[in-house]
């Protein structure tokens, strides 16, 4: 809108006069954002490349998942397992370190392989809920339904904005080893995101 705005004053040929007008609209653009609350501003975080925002109001638009195929699942049942206490902000930062690992050269190429890494090794797995010793059974479907919306948003290949390039998270009530030396990208919810150091190869 402003650049339009700001188009039409330089056609009319003073650009001095557009100069001004610019600069009134952005001081008054930037007072009025000034103005509002942070839970307002909250309400306007959305996706402009997929068009889709993180509020459990938006994703309830969405149609149910019937079936979506072995990776979908895969990521279903870890956002279940591993978030459905989280918001619908939380479920989707979950969801991008899964899919950051599926195209990190450290770890296994599929949602499938990437979640059942480590399975079946005592304190080698990488996801709790696959080495807990308890049966993964889905007891609530409604959440389940919630996080299979998310999933499939994310195999089809959403934007990850919220972790900036996380592969790995933890709960606020555990501090890893190795999160004294990964830095730390974001937190949300009860959770801390980190992205894996670089290693340069040294001679």
């Amino acid at each position: 809108m402003l650049r339009i705005l700001f188009a039409f004053l330089l056609a009319l040929g003073n650009p001095a006069v557009a100069d001004t007008a610019l600069d009134r609209l952005l001081g008054q653009e930037q007072r009025a954002l000034g103005a509002m609350s942070e839970t307002r501003l909250a309400s306007y975080l959305e996706m402009p490349e997929t068009g889709f925002a993180y509020s459990r109001d938006w994703l309830s638009t969405q149609k149910p998942i019937k079936a979506g195929g072995a990776q979908w699942r895969c990521l279903a049942e870890a956002l279940y397992f591993e978030a459905r206490g989280e918001s619908v902000k939380g479920q989707f930062a979950v969801a991008e370190v899964i899919m950051n690992r599926v195209d990190s050269a450290n770890y296994p190429n599929t949602v499938c392989g990437v979640i059942k890494q480590g399975t079946g090794r005592k304190y080698g797995c990488q996801f709790t809920y696959t080495c807990d010793g308890h049966k993964e059974v889905i007891t609530e479907p409604r959440a389940f339904e919630q996080v299979g919306k998310i999933a499939r948003i994310m195999v089809d290949g959403a934007e990850r904005p919220l972790t900036h390039g996380a592969t790995h998270y933890h709960t606020r009530a555990v501090s890893p080893r190795w999160s004294r030396t990964f830095p730390r990208t974001a937190a949300i919810g009860q959770h801390y995101f980190y992205r894996q150091p670089t290693r340069v190869s040294q001679n």
